[in-house]
């Protein structure tokens, strides 16, 4: 019952909530944004969701405008020049996610899912096992099983198996779990940058 429905419910609830609440600060990240750099105020950037399906994931733009056709694509670590001063505090703080509640709206996402890759990293949609394609039985979450293991610290191949593994124990009681990790770990702000190879060789 929870997977077919409730969870649907709750998301939607909780989604607009977070969107009438934090009116105010979201406009104001979006005044800070367009005083720091040229630029449109929200990144726009294509992933995988449920069922294979591509859809475009929404962030509050942290990073100058076409950063990701430079440096080292879409992927920044420590002191990226790339990153504006805004765009700074906004990642340290996870706000640059709050758009994504949205995305929630749209049925897009959920609060807790696994994170939707990109169409092309760690690789297309095709070259997915039929074990790792279970991870997009359900919606992609703006946090995960595999976001509170570890976040960006983990390679991909165990990025997949954690999100694999959620798919086939999703509860009321797992979300729960994850959202109260999350809190830690955006409070800690621990994880969240790309240290090492995002996804490695299989031998």
């Amino acid at each position: 019952m929870y997977k077919n429905g409730v969870k649907r419910a709750i998301d939607c609830v909780i989604s607009f909530l977070f969107l009438i609440l934090g009116a105010v600060p979201m406009l104001l990240i979006a005044l800070l944004i367009k005083i720091d750099s040229p630029g449109p105020v929200f990144f726009k950037q294509e992933r995988i969701g449920k069922n294979g399906k591509v859809f475009k994931i929404l962030k509050f733009r942290s990073m100058c405008q076409g950063a990701e056709h430079t440096g080292s694509g879409v992927y920044s670590g420590k002191n990226d020049t790339r990153v504006t001063r805004v765009g700074r505090i906004i990642r340290a703080t996870s706000l640059d996610e709050l758009p994504q509640c949205i995305n929630v709206l749209r049925g897009d996402m959920a609060l807790i899912g696994p994170r939707p890759p990109l169409t092309y990293h760690p690789w297309p949609y095709e070259e997915y096992t039929d074990e790792q394609k279970k991870m997009f039985n359900v919606r992609p979450g703006i946090s995960g099983w595999a976001q509170v293991h570890g976040r960006k610290d983990v390679e991909w191949h165990k990025r997949i198996v954690l999100n694999v593994w959620y798919v086939d124990n999703v509860s009321f009681l797992l979300d729960i779990k994850i959202f109260f990790m999350t809190i830690f770990k955006v409070l800690s702000n621990a994880d969240n940058e790309n240290v090492e190879e995002t996804v490695k060789e299989v031998t």
